[in-house]
């Protein structure tokens, strides 16, 4: 397929992809609709997708770059036409406070930088979308949601399973009574995780293992699945290859979580299995299955009544065009993507930990 055909493609899914995933924003013709301008922070592999993904937006567009690798901001910015004031390094990205062109900076870095780059954008006056997990800790979570409501900027997280067509019609159906009364959910999310030498297998950089990383797809899920949040956790790690899988860094922990309305679920996250991408919830009177749920597509699901043929979309491309809703328009998401969002995440994760750790059921307070 020829870049413009590509182009058109990706721009005709997102238009489709947008008309179906339900906002509550005014109403605005798409001509006149003012376009969000972002930079990316991290420009790597799944920086590059969201850039990719961008191409086919319609109300956001890649306007700047900040990377520590200057061979990368000069490969970038041929490749998606960005001028070079718009470009910037990890000691000067400061001076985006100046830079008119660019309205909202996406932190694509390893976890362990997100807290310093985040406050330092919402410094320089600039709206911030941080990928998840969104910080290392609760506490760094609280400090960079402090930090951007003291700078008057708005703080979104990379959640963009909140926007699939798939996900948004379970939760739907849920919220309609579909299922009746939820009792259970269970969430896989694990793969076997490649070169050892990259930073998702170092601490001080990921800030844990596979709960950091792919577990969180889990955690989250559940919580938008069952519409609940816990209340609290027990959870188990297993350890088969110390030697890979250093101290810090977990790979494998089963978790569980209970609900307020008596729905309980039962989760595992793993670096060290393949093909563990599934969502079952369970209700008193049906069920909805997701498999692949969170993966980049297609996602396909089914229900006790028969499949879900929602669009199959580019998430990032509605992604980024629906925060640029909630960031311009104040447009209100079905599920929130905000910091507090992520805040809670962050604090259901260190419960786990601490109920891997000590094998008793700890109690969950957000």
């Amino acid at each position: 397929m020829s870049s413009r055909r590509r182009f058109l493609h990706q721009a005709a899914v997102s238009a489709l992809a947008f008309s179906f995933v339900p906002l509550l924003s005014p109403a605005r013709s798409r001509h006149t609709a003012p376009v969000l301008r972002v930079a990316i922070m991290g420009l790597g592999s799944y920086g590059t997708r969201v850039a990719d993904a961008m191409l086919g937006c319609t109300r956001a567009r890649l306007t700047g770059l900040i990377s520590g690798t200057p061979a990368k901001l000069q490969a970038w910015r041929a490749k998606y036409t960005i001028p070079e004031k718009n470009c910037y390094n990890y000691q000067t990205f400061d001076q985006i406070k100046n830079n008119p062109d660019i309205d909202a900076v996406y932190v694509i870095t390893p976890n362990a930088l997100h807290h310093d780059q985040v406050i330092r954008v919402a410094a320089a006056g600039k709206h911030v979308i941080c990928e998840k997990p969104m910080a290392l800790n609760p506490t760094q979570a609280q400090e960079m949601i402090d930090a951007c409501r003291k700078a008057n900027v708005k703080l979104l997280v990379g959640y963009r399973m909140h926007f699939e067509p798939h996900t948004l019609e379970v939760i739907r159906q849920r919220q309609h009574g579909a299922f009746g009364k939820i009792l259970f959910f269970q969430g896989l999310s694990g793969f076997r995780i490649g070169d050892p030498s990259q930073w998702r297998l170092n601490p001080q950089l990921s800030g844990g293992g596979s709960m950091m990383d792919i577990g969180i797809y889990s955690v989250n899920g559940a919580r938008y699945m069952i519409g609940e949040d816990p209340i609290w956790v027990t959870a188990q790690e297993t350890k088969t290859d110390p030697v890979r899988f250093k101290p810090g860094i977990e790979e494998t922990i089963q978790f569980q979580m209970g609900f307020p309305g008596g729905a309980v679920a039962s989760c595992l996250s793993t670096y060290n299995l393949n093909f563990l991408d599934k969502f079952f919830l369970d209700g008193a009177d049906g069920f909805a299955e997701l498999q692949p749920a969170t993966n980049y597509g297609p996602i396909q699901g089914r229900t006790d009544k028969g499949p879900l043929n929602q669009p199959v979309v580019t998430h990032q491309t509605v992604q980024m065009d629906q925060m640029a809703g909630i960031l311009l328009d104040g447009a209100t998401p079905v599920v929130p993507v905000d910091g507090q969002e992520a805040l809670k995440d962050l604090k259901i994760i260190e419960a786990i930990y601490a109920a891997a750790k000590t094998g008793n059921k700890v109690p969950v307070q957000l």
